[in-house]
């Protein structure tokens, strides 16, 4: 029996959240040892150079118009991109830092709506305060403020939920209408083609932050070889390929559970990063986590009882 395109999505956007997770563990240990944005930059340059080597084909049937689409969601993931590694270098909880840059999928359809003009779910409303809730007693730790790190997540979360829609209405055809009414159709980019621009603008942004930031000499006189294999893994695996499958899963359908699925990210990181680095959080910080991740289920109950539905629905006819 074939897989549904939405199904399928969610499968594939499953993995996305495992590759992300590791992708943390990754980053964390190139940062302790060099510049983070140089890091970042050479990190997206080394993905997109290995996705350009498959998708040549694709980048040479892309139009102007898809082009510029694509360099624009890029631009918009570099500079949340660019917070997030700020944060990861300067915080000091992996895990923490995951649940705070998870705020970013509460945020998408508020940001759908003053970008887009998407109606906003009421369950956002609901799940907007309950996540508000879980920040506060996260600021609560460090006295009722948040750390330079902490702001750093909360920023490339907000930045994240304008790059998810963007990279959702590049990767699916849409339609607008112009200032006199007409209708224009903007085609789909390809998922690959899509990936490999946004991945090499990403490159640049942080490479360009990092030329006026950070200095590059002493990374690239003496480099360990652990160094150069964390700089590879981020690229391979945590940005190459979790990317990739990312946005074909995204370019399967508009409507699926993937949001619903993306909050097990944060979970799946905290628990690695308590047997890679040795992390524990205080009651305060998991109360606080458990608030957001409690969040991000109210914000999409519908998809969430809907998927519970689907799943024992089978069991149950079964059981008959």
């Amino acid at each position: 029996m074939p897989i549904r395109p939405a199904h399928k999505a969610d499968l594939l956007l499953l993995v996305v959240t495992l590759l992300a997770a590791i992708s943390w563990m990754f980053s964390k240990e190139a940062v302790l040892a060099m510049p983070p944005l140089l890091f970042m930059s050479l990190r997206f340059l080394l993905a997109s150079l290995l996705l350009a080597c498959v998708a040549h084909r694709q980048l040479r049937r892309l139009s102007r118009q898809q082009l510029m689409r694509s360099m624009r969601v890029g631009l918009v993931f570099g500079t949340a991109m660019s917070f997030w590694i700020t944060g990861l270098a300067v915080g000091n909880h992996v895990g923490e830092g995951a649940f705070l840059t998870s705020l970013g999928v509460v945020l998408i359809p508020v940001i759908a709506r003053i970008f887009f003009a998407e109606a906003v779910p009421g369950s956002t409303w609901l799940a907007l305060p309950v996540a508000a809730g879980g920040l506060a007693l996260l600021s609560l730790e460090q006295g009722l403020h948040l750390e330079v790190g902490q702001l750093c997540f909360v920023a490339a979360a907000t930045i994240f939920a304008l790059y998810f829609n963007l990279n959702t209405r590049a990767a699916n055809t849409i339609a607008t209408e112009s200032a006199d009414g007409e209708r224009i159709e903007h085609p789909r980019i390809p998922a690959m083609a899509l990936t490999t621009v946004v991945l090499a603008v990403v490159g640049l942004v942080t490479g360009i932050l990092s030329a006026f930031n950070e200095a590059w000499k002493p990374v690239f006189t003496s480099m360990p070889p652990t160094l150069v294999m964390w700089i590879v893994l981020s690229a391979t695996i945590g940005t190459a390929l979790r990317f990739l499958v990312q946005t074909y899963a995204q370019s399967l359908s508009l409507h699926s559970h993937g949001v619903v699925i993306m909050v097990l990210e944060p979970m799946w990181t905290a628990l690695i990063a308590a047997a890679w680095f040795g992390e524990s959080m205080t009651g305060t910080q998991l109360a606080g986590c458990a608030l957001i991740f409690a969040s991000l289920l109210v914000n999409r109950w519908r998809a969430v009882r809907t998927l519970l539905k689907s799943l024992i629905a089978p069991k149950h006819r079964q059981n008959r």
